[in-house]
């Protein structure tokens, strides 16, 4: 199959898992990478009640709050 037939398989929403070796994949550029971070002991049980009200965890809160923050200095960068 060309690049062209995917594309526009893709672009028309045609299933095209049967042509993708998904055990391949990668997104580059958000290779995780770990960082520590200490919060004093109240902080986290702050962070705990929050991510139990919204049903997510206490790291996908912190990422949540962190991209939504770098998200909106974006515009003031540009």
């Amino acid at each position: 199959m060309s690049a062209e037939e995917f594309d526009r398989m893709f672009d028309d929403g045609e299933d095209i898992d049967a042509y993708i070796d998904w055990s391949k994949a990668t997104r580059p550029g958000l290779v995780p990478k770990r960082v520590n971070v200490d919060f004093p002991s109240h902080a986290v049980a702050q962070l705990d009640r929050e991510a139990r009200r919204r049903g997510v965890t206490r790291q996908a809160l912190i990422k949540m709050w962190i991209t939504d923050k770098l998200d909106a200095l974006e515009p003031a960068r540009s």
